[in-house]
């Protein structure tokens, strides 16, 4: 599909990412997603800073059984940078149920990392009808209450640390680049930092660890919405323990408060972003849950 006007000018490369690249004209713009594979859908959702490339192995080791689609927010990866937009948790929420009505995906499994999860959450917990089963890994889905997220927040959304995330990239390299266990190439992590290329760029990374406090109201209500229509649902958690932010027990916990008889695989040698540093565990545990 030809490119659209005033989305980042990258080409993936097609050894990494060998996906087609397509984009629907959303509420605020043209927004990027891959859409591989056939079978029950496969939603699969990014945090911060990353984009769709985040879930290439995945995608790759399940296309033959599911069809796997995975969007970039607004401000991420090769969709649009929207000049009016706030690039809060809940619109982009609100984009990615653009999508799922514009493909009008059914019966789907839905995953979510990082802020991945609230947002695939909330998006779950308005279309139910639509959702066959749930994968969490390593994120949340209720107001930061924790001193360490709460710390997080403030830290990253200090003046002095924002200034770092818009002119020199820090929340990609080397914050993202130190928390992974992956050893990755030069080139695959330059898929990173390439899509965010300017300080104006960064805008959505930027405002993502604000948003830990600032989506509070957000947060609650689909704290209160999950526990109404979700906790029937088919749920796996799949953890990285090497994670200090969400790799603790009581994050595990609470989330088995809500989904007691939710699948647990906790991956002692994976950090945060469990796509990269354990993609094979993933794809068997979506498997071993959901095809079929």
């Amino acid at each position: 599909m030809e490119r659209p006007a005033g989305v980042v000018d990258f080409e993936p490369s097609e050894e990494h990412f060998p996906f087609v690249s397509r984009w629907f004209e959303s509420s605020v713009g043209p927004i990027h997603y891959i859409d591989e594979g056939s079978g029950s859908p496969l939603l699969l959702l990014h945090g911060n800073p990353d984009w769709s490339f985040l879930y290439r192995k995945i995608v790759v080791g399940l296309r033959d059984r599911f069809r796997c689609v995975a969007l970039d927010y607004p401000g991420f990866g090769l969709s649009i940078h929207p000049v009016s937009y706030r690039y809060t948790a809940e619109e982009h929420a609100g984009i990615v149920k653009e999508l799922v009505e514009h493909l009008n995906l059914q019966d789907m499994v839905v995953m979510g990392q990082d802020w991945g999860g609230p947002i695939g959450m909330d998006v779950a917990s308005r279309m139910p009808e639509r959702i066959r089963g749930l994968v969490m890994g390593n994120t949340w889905f209720w107001p930061a209450g924790d001193r360490l997220m709460k710390s997080f927040s403030l830290l990253m959304g200090s003046p002095p640390i924002q200034s770092l995330i818009k002119k020199r990239n820090f929340f990609v390299s080397p914050l993202m680049k130190f928390s992974l266990q992956a050893k990755l190439t030069k080139e695959e992590f330059d898929h990173y930092r390439a899509v965010v290329p300017t300080p104006q760029s960064r805008t959505g990374i930027a405002e993502f660890p604000i948003q830990i406090r600032k989506a509070k109201q957000w947060l609650s209500a689909l704290e209160q919405r999950v526990h109404s229509v979700l906790r029937e649902k088919p749920m796996v958690l799949i953890w990285g323990m090497k994670d200090p932010a969400f790799g603790r027990d009581d994050v595990i916990a609470r989330w088995r408060k809500t989904f007691p008889d939710a699948t647990l695989i906790k991956v002692d040698d994976a950090g945060h972003y469990i796509q990269e540093d354990a993609p094979d565990r993933i794809i068997e545990a979506i498997s071993t849950t959901y095809a079929g």
